[in-house]
């Protein structure tokens, strides 16, 4: 199993999977907006998306989990 979380402080702009999905390794699960940048959260492991914790307009903080991939 394994956590995926934000990286800083954040916008959720696009949400690209959703729960049950299955994803591999270099996949994008969200893209998230900062200071008028467009940022990528990549997978880094193969698996299904067990639990998504974001929506697209969320405000994330550095550390929040973004989603669960077992």
């Amino acid at each position: 199993m394994a956590e995926v979380r934000a990286e800083m402080v954040a916008n959720v702009w696009q949400v690209l999977v959703a729960q049950g999905d299955t994803v591999a390794e270099g996949d994008t699960l969200v893209i998230l907006e900062s200071m008028k940048m467009e940022i990528p959260v990549i997978v880094e492991d193969d698996g299904v998306i067990a639990e998504l914790k974001v929506v697209e307009g969320d405000v994330i903080q550095e550390g929040d989990l973004i989603a669960v991939i077992e």
